[in-house]
């Protein structure tokens, strides 16, 4: 699977590639010459004494050891382009793909499984092509040139020789079964570590906010230890089997000794091709040594490609379907028709029914859990719901293309994330080419003009991550800034002002009354003065609508609504009644 995967990303390059696997035949061949020359010098010069042969030799021996020398930083250095061409067409590939999932993936995979598949797991392709891919194929080619030569020189010799390797491919294999389980296991608790340090990282004000460092501290050292076993575990496989692949690659130097003295003294061998056969023993000693490492970075390979495809193979549940409808512009009617959703198997709305006409300001009020945000994560279509439908314009909302649904709805979210960019850059996040008048226009509307022309640099003041910096009513009304500037046909305002005091939120309902006139808006809020003037006012309660109707009418009927104004605004207003009478 691992190769088939590779495979495709080699195959714009594999002109390249198979030039660099040619030059490494050459230099393997090359590597041939100097240990054969060395045997031909003994017999040749030093038996013989043919002196004038020296120097042409050595012409030869420093020649090809040049030659070679080139070839190889030649193509050392095509492997190592390919195989960063390689690793950034698969990171934006990874990139891309993760674009694309919905949120029911983000909601089950950690952060830092993306974030060990994007740097690790991709490295670990590049060291495969840049180095092992060569390795192997120029160890096989050595090993099998030299036994080549060895067999030509004495058969019974080389036979000898060969016979030592077979045990060795049988512990190589063995290795190579028993290795691969635990770099899987490596890979999975370096996401498991990665999870806890970015957690830890963007949780640290909570974590001081709690005293909990030392929690934390532990937290992290039982991740580290689990990770530290899973490295034992390897090691421990390797210890099994390293050794004895090491000893019977040295045994071969003790065989050229005892074997090949002994048939010199037999004069079954002359002393140069003695000379040769010991000069040639790294031919077989290399590679059997090489063979352990590069069974480990092979199966490290593949147990990485194997995370990499889990992203590359995921398919979002929610995508466009052939012909989807695309809309210049919407008019804002929306109708629930039976919704029902279920997370989990866990039923979080039920049986939705409402219309809601364009133009039209909904509030949505409801306890924690009640079903606010699924109800707009519905609208947005992060996800789907489990039956029934939602019409927009009279339209199947899974009918139409989602960048251009999404692209009519602007949405300043409860969990406010801002990036780490310019005031400027986070507002006009949505419309990157606007003019700047309209990011202000924006901001004023959201009432946050005023705190941006305090900071120093104003609107281009660089936010630091996640808004670090700002107060979490100036985060807010950023958000709120970029949801309004994208002009959207709908607008979903969840929480918006939770974090604002009373005389700021007030200006914010004065600025959004002209505005909301002319599109569909949402407002969830917890507080009445929120809500309060919307056209409708849904409460719900387990993932029930319980009350629908304007305050006046919600009012009346004394119930939920009527409750939560009574707490929060009721005895306000019955002082101030009595202060106008009195007065």
């Amino acid at each position: 699977m691992a190769l088939k995967f590779i495979k495709k990303y080699l195959a714009p390059y594999k002109l390249m590639f198979g030039l660099g696997l040619v030059v490494v035949t050459i230099t393997s061949a090359l590597n041939m010459i100097v240990p054969y020359l060395s045997g031909v010098i003994v017999e040749n010069v030093i038996k013989k004494h043919m002196m004038n042969l020296l120097i042409p030799y050595m012409i030869i021996i420093l020649s090809v050891t040049l030659v070679r020398s080139l070839l190889r930083y030649g193509f050392i250095l095509n492997f190592e382009n390919i195989s960063q061409n390689i690793i950034y067409k698969i990171r934006q590939d990874l990139y891309n793909s993760i674009q694309t999932l919905d949120a029911k993936f983000y909601d089950k995979t950690r952060t830092g499984d993306i974030m060990s598949k994007l740097t690790g797991d991709v490295d670990a392709v590049r060291h495969f092509i840049a180095y092992v891919v060569y390795n192997v194929y120029e160890n096989a080619l050595i090993f099998i040139f030299g036994l080549a030569i060895m067999f030509y020189i004495n058969f019974r010799f080389a036979l000898i020789v060969f016979v030592i390797t077979i045990p060795t491919a049988y512990i190589a294999r063995r290795l190579a079964v028993e290795v691969k389980p635990t770099f899987t296991r490596i890979r999975t608790q370096f996401s498991k570590l990665n999870t806890v340090v970015e957690e830890n990282i963007s949780g640290n004000k909570v974590v001081k906010a709690f005293a909990k460092e030392n929690y934390e501290i532990e937290k992290f050292q039982k991740a580290n230890v689990k990770f530290k076993e899973r490295n034992i575990e390897s090691s421990n496989v390797w210890c099994k089997y390293l050794p004895v692949l090491e000893f019977l690659s040295g045994s071969l130097n003790i065989v050229t000794i005892i074997i090949g003295g002994y048939m010199v003294i037999k004069n079954s061998l002359t002393i140069g091709e003695l000379i040769t056969f010991n000069s040639l023993i790294f031919t077989v000693n290399n590679p059997i040594r090489m063979s352990g490492w590069l069974i480990n970075d092979i199966q490290r390979f593949s147990a990485c490609s194997e995370k990499i495809l889990e992203i590359l193979k995921a398919k979002p549940e929610i995508y466009n379907k052939p012909n989807a409808i695309e809309k210049s512009s919407l008019s804002g009617s929306i109708e629930f028709k039976d919704v029902c959703f279920s997370y989990d198997d866990t039923e979080v709305l039920h049986n939705i029914n409402l219309k809601i006409n364009s133009g039209e300001t909904i509030g949505i009020m409801g306890a924690t859990g009640a079903g606010k945000t699924s109800f707009i994560n519905l609208l947005c279509r992060f996800y789907d719901c489990t039956s029934g439908s939602i019409l927009i314009d009279g339209e199947n909302i899974k009918k139409y293309n989602l960048q251009n649904l999404r692209g009519h709805i602007g949405i300043s979210m409860q969990d406010i994330f801002l990036f780490s960019d310019t005031i400027e850059g986070n507002i006009a996040y949505g419309m990157p080419d606007a003019p700047f008048e309209d990011a202000k226009k924006a901001s004023s509307l959201a009432q946050a003009h005023g705190f941006i022309n305090e900071l120093p640099e104003s609107y281009d003041t660089i936010i630091g991550e996640r808004g670090v910096g700002l107060s979490g009513g100036q985060k807010q009304r950023i958000s709120l800034a970029r949801a309004l500037m994208r002009n959207p046909d709908i607008l979903i305002l969840d929480d918006t002002t939770s974090a604002v005091d009373m005389e700021t939120e007030h200006e914010i309902q004065k600025g959004l009354k002209n505005y909301s006139s002319k599109r569909t808006t949402f407002i969830i809020a917890h507080r009445i003065s929120s809500v309060k003037n919307s056209d409708k006012i849904i409460v719900l309660d387990e993932g029930k609508i319980v009350e629908l109707g304007n305050h006046e009418q919600l009012m009346k009927n004394k119930s939920y609504y009527y409750d939560i104004y009574m707490s929060q605004l009721g005895n306000s207003e019955q002082e101030l009644k009595e202060v106008v009478s009195n007065g």
